[in-house]
């Protein structure tokens, strides 16, 4: 099969390459890989992320497909399903998965970093991370929901964000943000989007705010009340603005590091607003399937999809500064 592969670090080296087919062992399931999308995690696993194992190494961390095969003793799948993938390995068995938060298995890992993903024409899956689609989702949003959708969706819930609260989302117009929109509006809250483009009510934002003024405008939508709950998933540079838009008795949920992962941060400030900040990673398997169930119902925005050979491209474009959606990997 084909596979987009590098054995050293650097877009520079991604290329196409044959790799042998996986076989599915007991209980996994063989998918033939119709979309993946593409992620900072990816990103950072060609460039940054150091001890990436194996090499030569396949990134892609969130990707659906259609069942080719399944292995002995499977039972959940059959050929032909068309299925999204739970990205994060988990045995089932630890303490962390007993408490139904198995992306944070003390055996787990993130498919696409501690082993191979879904950049590749096949994939080998263990059956209980394969859900299978609505036939209404597309193979666009399929390959959106493990990452782009599932990560602000526990977020959100985490949160215990309701209808009578305001919710602000930092970097609304990204992978994570247009997610965020819709599933903040609909917990029912008041939701304000921070984005330059004017995009953002068509997934669910109340009002759309530039970053250059961003706290003023939020003070005038709130009456001086501020928000009750800030999702930053840019990190570093916006840390501080988010912080100053908290109201008393609010959330800050944070799930990336796009612009640094150092801040520094006053615990007058925490204190004196009974704030509570959340660090939020993934999501659980209930809340996967929860979200497939539902994802006919959500918007999902693509600017580009690239082929397996235009790899090196499809990662340039994430930090294209005209990117407006998605970028994807059509496989097959």
């Amino acid at each position: 099969m084909k596979a987009l592969i590098f054995d050293k670090q650097g877009t520079e080296n991604l290329k196409v390459a044959d790799v042998e087919k996986p076989e599915p062992k007991e209980g996994e399931i063989l998918i033939k890989v119709a979309m993946a999308g593409v992620n900072p995690i990816d990103n950072m696993i060609i460039n940054a992320i150091p001890g990436i194992k194996p090499m030569p190494h396949i990134a892609g961390a969130e990707f659906a497909g259609t069942v080719e095969a399944v292995g002995p003793s499977v039972k959940s799948a059959k050929q032909g399903d068309r299925v999204t993938v739970f990205n994060r390995y988990f045995d089932g068995t630890c303490d962390m998965c007993s408490k139904g938060m198995e992306m944070l298995c003390r055996n787990g890992y993130i498919t696409g970093v501690m082993s191979n993903g879904g950049f590749a024409e096949y994939m080998a899956v263990n059956e209980r991370n394969a859900v299978k689609l609505p036939d209404e989702t597309s193979w666009e949003m399929a390959a959106s929901l493990p990452v782009a959708a599932l990560t602000p969706y526990h977020a959100v819930n985490r949160a215990g964000l309701n209808e009578r609260e305001t919710a602000v989302v930092l970097g609304a117009s990204g992978n994570t943000g247009r997610f965020a929109l819709q599933f903040a509006k609909e917990k029912g809250a008041k939701v304000i989007a921070v984005s330059r483009k004017q995009s953002m009510a068509d997934f669910g934002a109340d009002d759309t705010v530039s970053s250059e003024n961003a706290i003023e405008k939020i003070k005038e939508i709130t009456k001086g009340k501020m928000a009750d709950f800030v999702l930053n998933s840019l990190g570093e540079k916006f840390w501080n603005e988010s912080f100053s838009m908290m109201g008393s008795n609010s959330r800050l949920a944070t799930f990336g590091t796009l612009t640094g992962p150092q801040v520094s941060l006053d615990l007058s400030g925490v204190y004196s607003k009974h704030a509570t900040i959340i660090g939020s990673t993934g999501g659980s398997m209930r809340e996967f399937k929860e979200l497939v169930s539902k994802s006919p119902g959500y918007k999902l925005k693509v600017w580009k999809k690239f082929g397996l050979e235009e790899g090196q491209s499809a990662i340039k474009a994430l930090s294209s500064s005209d990117r407006d959606g998605r970028v994807m990997l059509q496989i097959s």
